[in-house]
């Protein structure tokens, strides 16, 4: 009987453990707001675990208004779409872009995240800049952003490299 207890504990140990891992692998995106952005970027799925841009390593040379230094994360969504060139981004990717001082002191975090129906005339994307410290500094249909980004609407609104 104890030898079958054992069993049965083991087999509900895996069956809750891939239960989590079910549950992990499903947590719906965020609304298109800061806190709840940042709140999926930092805890329910941490951005630092997600795959760099595809040709891109830690500190690359960034430019203004990013820092000098950039280190880019991708959802795996998003790195499909560059290495296959699909030219569009589906609905849900994010990109995550730590930007750098040229000490590698993290200055500021800035997101893209692309919610359908949020912003059609800026690609649907929901922008946001968090310092370091996690505050915000600027989220949804920020001018700034999108002002800069038309300038790659042929390239669904990215300047790191090719996605067509």
């Amino acid at each position: 009987m104890k030898k079958f207890l054992t069993m049965v504990a083991a087999t509900c140990m895996v069956l809750g453990a891939g239960w989590g891992m079910a549950l992990a692998a499903g947590d719906s995106l965020p609304d298109a707001d800061g806190k709840a952005v940042y709140d999926y970027i930092t805890k329910t799925s941490p951005y630092q675990q997600w795959p760099l841009w595809p040709g891109k390593d830690k500190f690359y040379k960034g430019q203004h208004p990013h820092g000098a230094l950039l280190t880019t994360y991708v959802t795996e969504s998003a790195e499909a779409t560059i290495n296959s060139k699909a030219g569009q981004f589906p609905d849900g990717s994010i990109i995550v872009k730590e930007n750098y001082m040229p000490n590698k002191k993290l200055g500021a975090v800035t997101v893209m995240y692309r919610v359908k129906g949020y912003d059609p005339e800026a690609g649907d994307w929901f922008w946001a800049k968090y310092k370091a410290s996690g505050e915000i500094e600027a989220q949804g249909k920020v001018v700034g952003c999108i002002g800069c980004h038309t300038a790659a609407i042929q390239n669904d609104w990215v300047f790191t490299s090719p996605v067509k």
